[in-house]
């Protein structure tokens, strides 16, 4: 029996081969912080540009979360730390990235397929597998917070970096 790469790959290699482009990617955007901004909103209902950011920068520890516990009650969970530099954006961010990196070796395929749960106390937002989670709550939750982010840039004028292809700013 031969075994194929793909058929050795660790399980969250298959499915979320993108994961250190798109963490790349997310550092890129983070080490252009405006720290003279920080506390800019553009709109009432929108977050300040270094709540935005600092959500961003902890999101990998979310997928660390995932992967080592079953379930998540927003009733006791930590606020996401205050961070108004590039600086201290970029170390919230590798320290998540970090603790994500530490909590991948455990992801198995039986793993992602269990259920994972977040709540309110006594109140259940949803119970989906691992994978779909990971996926919403981490890989997709980075991409669409970095574009808020770069949208917010392009409004303050901060060159904004390609992530799929060039941007305007840096053009090919």
């Amino acid at each position: 029996m031969t075994t194929t790469a793909a058929s050795t790959a660790a399980p969250m290699a298959l499915l979320f081969p993108e994961l250190d482009a798109e963490l790349a990617k997310t550092r890129i955007m983070l080490e252009r912080f405006p720290d003279h901004r920080a506390g800019w909103t553009p709109h009432p209902k929108s977050k300040s540009i270094d709540a935005l950011a600092s959500h961003i920068a902890v999101t990998p520890f979310h997928g660390a979360r995932v992967i080592e516990t079953d379930e998540l009650d927003m009733t006791t969970r930590t606020p996401t730390p205050a961070a108004a530099t590039a600086s201290e954006l970029l170390g919230l961010f590798d320290q998540a990235v970090a603790a994500l990196r530490k909590a991948l070796p455990k992801v198995t395929g039986e793993l992602l397929d269990g259920p994972w749960t977040l709540r309110a106390g006594t109140k259940v937002f949803f119970s989906l597998p691992r994978r779909i989670v990971m996926r919403d709550l981490v890989v997709s939750h980075i991409v669409h917070h970095r574009a808020q982010l770069g949208v917010y840039y392009r409004l303050l004028d901060v060159p904004v970096p390609g992530s799929y292809g060039p941007s305007a700013d840096e053009p090919w």
